[in-house]
């Protein structure tokens, strides 16, 4: 985290933009819902200070309907650094209602997004509801690098041939607890 970072947001990333836009269209008929988080534009090779949204944070538990999407306050991790928020509005109204500009308080934009999802069904709004202007600048966003899992980040001392439990997977035979497979069977090692 960069200490002195510019706070000035110089518009949202457009791998980021499509992401929002394909998550509205395949939550529709009902709301969706995120915050957005930025990257400061050093990280992303841009030779202006500030920062660009480059990820969309989607809280667990948020309940959705094609009214409304209600976040679940608790499950919202105590170290978000929003920027602000992203809604689609299942009618296309681009414009927010008295109940969004009662969420409009944290982060300096909030973008509702609408029916049909296209790459012009979209507005950003700052705090008390009135538009402004965010560009869709095209960068490359760095990887997530949080699920990986590299020999090194392990430890030297893991073979090439280990899974993620440090066991050998070169041999012929599976154990026991390896034959059942599925995406929970690694939870039940």
């Amino acid at each position: 985290m960069d200490l002195f970072r510019s706070n000035e947001l110089l518009g949202i990333a457009g791998e980021t933009l499509d992401f929002i836009l394909r998550a509205s269209e395949d939550t529709h008929p009902n709301e969706y819902m995120g915050f957005l988080r930025a990257t400061d534009g050093a990280h992303l090779d841009l030779d202006r200070d500030g920062q660009v949204i480059t990820d969309v944070l989607v809280i667990p538990g948020t309940e959705s309907s094609p009214t409304s999407a209600t976040v679940q306050e608790f499950m919202r991790p105590n170290n978000v650094q929003s920027v602000g928020s992203v809604h689609s509005h299942p009618s296309g109204v681009l414009r927010p209602s008295n109940a969004d500009l009662g969420t409009f308080g944290q982060g300096d934009v909030h973008i509702i997004v609408g029916a049909p999802y296209g790459w012009t069904d979209w507005q950003a709004f700052d705090n008390d509801g009135s538009p402004v202007e965010l560009d869709v600048i095209d960068v490359e966003l760095p990887d997530d690098e949080f699920f990986e899992a590299t020999r090194e980040a392990l430890g030297e001392d893991v073979p090439a041939t280990a899974d993620l439990d440090g066991r050998d997977t070169a041999r012929e035979e599976p154990d026991e607890r390896e034959r059942g497979g599925g995406f929970l069977s690694w939870l039940l090692r």
